[in-house]
């Protein structure tokens, strides 16, 4: 069955660097565009950062742009997500996610995926 698996996260101070990595499995990898999420107590889930299946297209949240990266290794069905310069206000689970609906306009709206994690926290100290 398909599974995802999140890793990466943990305790950082403010403007400190997190790189988080999605291992897949159980499906054609390749095929579907991929996300990373994230949801902190009492808020929303938000779109951080979206992927086309080649990884030459990129989308971004503005509270990531210029601080995230988002990439992927289709040899090692792997997405990562590196994060510098991080704020409080980055504390949360983060999930990432896969969608065949590989549209730019879709690339941060979760309810365009079809599968997730089950997350891994991100705590950013000030």
């Amino acid at each position: 069955q398909v599974q995802l698996v999140e890793s990466g996260g943990g305790s950082v101070q403010a403007g400190g660097s997190l790189r988080l990595s999605c291992a897949a499995s159980g499906y054609v990898y390749s095929s579907y565009c991929m996300g990373w999420f994230r949801q902190a107590p009492g808020k929303e889930r938000e779109g951080v950062a979206g992927i086309s299946t080649s990884g030459l297209n990129t989308y971004y949240a503005d509270s990531a742009k210029g601080r995230f990266t988002i990439s992927r290794d289709n040899a090692a069905n792997t997405l990562y997500l590196q994060m510098i310069s991080l704020k409080p206000e980055d504390t949360a689970m983060y999930y990432c996610a896969a969608t065949k609906y590989c549209s730019g306009g879709y690339s941060l709206l979760g309810r365009f995926y079809n599968y997730w994690g089950q997350g891994t926290q991100v705590t950013v100290s000030s």
